[in-house]
């Protein structure tokens, strides 16, 4: 059975994969000339089952009116002529409650706990070496506000049964010896010792060819047009304008998704949430990060790989428009100067990039069968698209497989909309 994935980032990439290990002739389509050269080439680089939260939350309307007039604020709202950005906004807001947030982050727990777990057996199986750790993360909280907070996720964590360590600011410090230096701004902490990190790029790259040892084409450079279908029979895609067929299809687009599904009737509202990163050179192996950590006053996760730190975070709604903002820059820069001053070289080869998170207004991804039997969907992860990668490619195999999943696909696919 020959199945096309459309779409070569780590989803994507990964889709393929564990689609050739159930023996199926896999291709993936790429518009780029690489794989992971979208919203997956630079990410925070953290794979944080346990703090898989939704952004919508009880709240976060309040804080977003801040944050707009804050200078490093961690949200940035640029109005648009698009009325998808304002849909995708009011749709967001319908989820800041209590109800809908609790549900939202049991699916998001739900599919990270497990894609942690899959990722696990994949280091195990194969030899792929990606700058990984398994050291845990530690969200950072400056106020004690921030510290009283964490009791809302600490229930979800004991219900879904997931480790966790709450800290004073000595205990931050014990987990992150660099943090001592400065222990004076923070209040404490909330860590996962179950986490983990990694070079999400570095990682799709060697796992694109451990798939083509199993038989997957990647094809790069392509321009994907649109599906032929009648009725709900998915006929083929077009493809530099050529029909290609398939026995199945699945679209993993991320933020690009919408724009082609909809002449199907399907309504996916992903919206691209603008994200941005730097990487800094480590100059002091002792006063950089053990891990990741997670800034909650700023919304940035800080991660140690081997020579480099990596800060990643912020959003901004403003479309598919990928200017880096300097001012974005300036804020991460000022994260790592004030937690770890003596760890990276912020004068010297800094690298500043900007990519397109795939966001859903519940902040849940859209996995699984559509109406068409042979169109399958992989996308909206939003900001954890690499905590998820693994787990949500053996849920879509499985299923197109037509075998039981290991964990509960409730609430997953697309009939939620």
């Amino acid at each position: 059975m020959r199945v096309l994935v459309l779409g070569g980032g780590v989803i994507g990439t990964t889709t393929a994969y564990y689609l050739a290990r159930e023996g199926f002739e896999v291709t993936v389509i790429e518009r780029l000339s690489e794989v992971a050269h979208e919203a997956s080439f630079a990410n925070a680089g953290q794979i944080s089952p346990g703090y898989s939260t939704p952004w919508a939350a009880p709240g976060v309307p309040l804080k977003a009116i801040k944050w707009l007039l804050s200078k490093h604020a961690p949200l940035a709202i640029a109005p648009t002529l698009d009325m998808s950005q304002y849909r995708f906004m009011w749709q967001m807001l319908m989820h800041c409650n209590s109800r809908d947030y609790a549900i939202n982050k049991e699916r998001l727990v739900r599919i990270s706990e497990y894609s942690r777990d899959v990722l696990n057996r994949l280091r195990e199986e194969i030899d792929i070496k990606f700058e990984d750790r398994q050291k845990g993360t530690l969200q950072l909280f400056r106020t004690q506000k921030q510290l009283d907070a964490a009791s809302k996720d600490i229930d979800v964590l004991k219900e879904m049964g997931v480790p966790y360590e709450l800290l004073d600011a000595k205990g931050v410090a014990g987990a992150e010896p660099a943090l001592a230096r400065v222990s004076g701004k923070i209040t404490g902490g909330l860590r996962l010792p179950g986490d983990q990190t990694g070079d999400c790029l570095l990682f799709t790259q060697k796992l694109a060819e451990k798939a083509k040892e199993l038989g997957v084409e990647f094809r790069f450079n392509q321009t994907l047009e649109r599906f032929e279908y009648e009725g709900n029979d998915i006929k083929g895609v077009i493809i530099d304008g050529k029909k290609e067929t398939a026995d199945q299809y699945v679209v993993c687009l991320g933020a690009f998704t919408p724009k082609f599904i909809k002449p199907l009737g399907l309504n996916a509202p992903i919206y691209p949430m603008k994200g941005f990163s730097i990487t800094v050179p480590i100059t002091n192996h002792e006063m950089a990060p053990v891990s990741t950590i997670l800034d909650e006053t700023y919304k940035v996760a800080i991660t140690r790989f081997d020579d480099r730190i990596r800060l990643g975070g912020m959003a901004e709604l403003r479309g598919f428009d990928y200017t880096l903002n300097p001012k974005r820059e300036e804020t991460l820069r000022m994260i790592c100067a004030d937690l770890f001053p003596e760890g990276g070289d912020l004068s010297g080869d800094v690298s500043f990039w900007t990519g397109l998170r795939p966001k859903t207004p519940d902040c849940t991804p859209v996995i699984g069968k559509t109406k068409y039997p042979k169109l399958f969907i992989n996308a909206g992860h939003g900001t954890l698209g690499w905590t998820m990668a693994c787990g949500a490619a053996q849920l879509s195999a499985d299923l197109i497989a037509n075998k039981t999943p290991e964990i509960s696909i409730d609430g997953l696919d697309i009939t939620r909309y």
